[in-house]
């Protein structure tokens, strides 16, 4: 491992994109901790606290923190993947972007373009959907007003905030993939769960001090995921050994089996 860590630094190429990506993750990171204007973070604090264990928690957890505290990221880039799946569902039923799908490098970029275009709507409806929710839970973090001036002004402004916000994900997950290590989207998403990482850490360790948490549940929760994680790398790593096609068998039209051995890995992209 550390030979392979020299390696990178080794090669020029190599290092200047691994830096790059660095940069771009560091960039992303600072964003984090810009709030959205209007907004009152120690009432959302108070807010993030009291939905910590709800599916509100969950897709905090996937934008790194930004939605609890509503920065200029809490959308994350999670608009961008939303529109890519509706585009490749439609790919499927709509015979246009059917035909853009097999015109090569040409079509692919429409249909990028699309895809783009797709995220900028669902942030202008996500971004209205949260200024909205935040206007209406004004007392419920403890007293505390969330919004210091509710109307039609803040939620033009949280809107053109977090669009924003989403579309310089993209373009930084965009820089990533080609000036980059690759796989810009991936690489924000792993950073956004990572960031949330020794925060879990120190509260399990402050569990198993003040007696919340045993030992036994402590090793319970790092073999399961021990074997999660394992499981998964070895099942992205494991090749195809066997494929089984029909053949024809002679003048009576006997069917027969027939199998061999492909050295593929059922995912070629690992």
């Amino acid at each position: 491992m550390f030979e392979n860590i020299r390696n990178i630094f080794a090669i020029p190429d190599l290092r200047r994109r691994v830096l790059f990506t660095l940069a771009i993750l560091a960039v992303y990171r600072v964003g984090s901790h810009i709030p959205t204007p209007g907004v009152n973070t120690e009432a959302l604090a108070l807010l993030a606290e009291q939905a910590a264990g709800t599916m509100f928690g969950l897709y905090d957890m996937f934008s790194g923190g930004n939605l609890s505290q509503v920065t200029i990221f809490a959308l994350g880039i999670m608009p961008y993947i939303s529109a890519s799946i509706i585009l490749q569902l439609l790919t499927v039923v709509w015979p246009y972007l059917e035909r853009l799908s097999k015109e090569g490098e040409l079509g692919r970029r429409k249909i990028t373009q699309y895809t783009r275009y797709g995220t900028i709507l669902l942030c202008v409806v996500q971004a209205m959907a949260i200024a909205i929710f935040l206007e209406r839970q004004t007392n419920i973090a403890g007293g505390l007003p969330l919004v210091y001036e509710p109307g039609w002004a803040f939620r033009f402004m949280t809107v053109l905030t977090l669009t924003t916000g989403t579309g310089f994900i993209m373009w930084l997950g965009e820089q990533i993939t080609e000036r980059g290590v690759g796989n810009g989207m991936s690489l924000i998403i792993f950073a956004g769960i990572v960031v949330g990482l020794p925060t879990a850490v120190l509260t399990t360790l402050d569990q198993m001090r003040t007696g919340q948490m045993g030992l036994i549940r402590v090793l319970l929760l790092l073999t399961v995921m021990i074997l999660r994680g394992g499981g998964r790398v070895h099942r992205a790593r494991a090749p195809a050994r066997h494929v089984q096609y029909a053949r024809d068998g002679g003048r009576r039209s006997v069917r027969r089996r027939s199998s061999t051995h492909i050295p593929l890995k059922v995912n070629t992209a690992v």
